[in-house]
């Protein structure tokens, strides 16, 4: 004789069996499925210098900058705008703007193709503008966490207006970039761009920089650096060489 009884509780256990054993299973699954990595955000920081003299001296000077850049996968962004404005006893003695773009893909760990672009305006040394644009190839030499140590080379094409005369000519692109963190509060860096002209190696220009930045803060740090620039064949009545100090205030976003 079949008890209906015992034929019931054997049919509850093994169902409650097998519903632990798929939620198991699924629970195991879900936990399986990777999590999509998270795109690193903008990496930003603005720095701004002021200096206000009265008295003897009447002087005004002005600086500021913005930094942005990104990087992901095989990919690297970065943005950059840089002002000054000075005046001494009322006249002009600075006004320039400067602003960049580049990107770069990582064909290897070391190796990358890049695009940038370059724009400059400078009413003291008599540009009124001056676009470059460099498609290239660049290489790590070394490339980890603390140091990093790049070189670029390509061809490049300049429009500008220096003066009362506007050109366009074909350039070569030579530029260096190093970077070296001191600690986890300071860092130092220093680059060096030179652009001749591809007809005419008399014509040529060099940008280069030299600076080091201190955290107060973990957003605030003071930054300074020199810039030279020196163009071989300036603006009539103009030096050929412009060199600036900045000390400034940097605030990281």
């Amino acid at each position: 004789m079949i008890r209906l009884n015992d034929t019931t509780n054997t049919l509850m256990l093994r169902t409650t069996l097998v519903g632990c054993f798929l939620a198991a299973t699924a629970m195991t699954a879900s936990a399986q499925v990777p999590t999509p990595e998270k795109v690193p955000a903008w990496d930003t920081s603005a720095a701004l210098g002021f200096s206000l003299t009265r008295g003897n001296s009447d002087t005004l000077l002005f600086t500021g900058n913005i930094l942005t850049k990104k990087k992901w996968d095989q990919n690297e962004l970065a943005f950059g705008a840089d002002a000054t404005y000075g005046e001494n006893s009322g006249e002009k003695n600075a006004e320039s703007l400067h602003g960049f773009g580049q990107y770069n893909r990582l064909f290897t760990e070391r190796v990358y193709g890049y695009l940038r672009l370059d724009g400059l305006h400078d009413a003291i040394a008599d540009v009124e503008y001056r676009f470059t644009l460099s498609p290239g190839v660049g290489y790590y030499f070394i490339k980890e966490d603390n140091t990093k140590l790049s070189g670029e080379v390509g061809p490049a094409v300049i429009y500008e207006k220096q003066g009362d005369e506007t050109d366009a000519y074909f350039t070569v692109r030579l530029a260096e970039r190093f970077d070296q963190k001191l600690s986890t509060r300071a860092k130092i860096w220093q680059s060096v761009e030179i652009l001749p002209q591809v007809d005419d190696l008399e014509n040529f220009i060099v940008n280069a920089e030299l600076g080091v930045e201190t955290a107060l803060t973990e957003k605030l740090s003071l930054r300074t650096y020199i810039q030279d620039t020196y163009d071989n064949q300036p603006a009539a009545g103009r030096e050929k060489n412009d060199l600036k100090l900045v000390t400034a205030l940097a605030y990281k976003f």
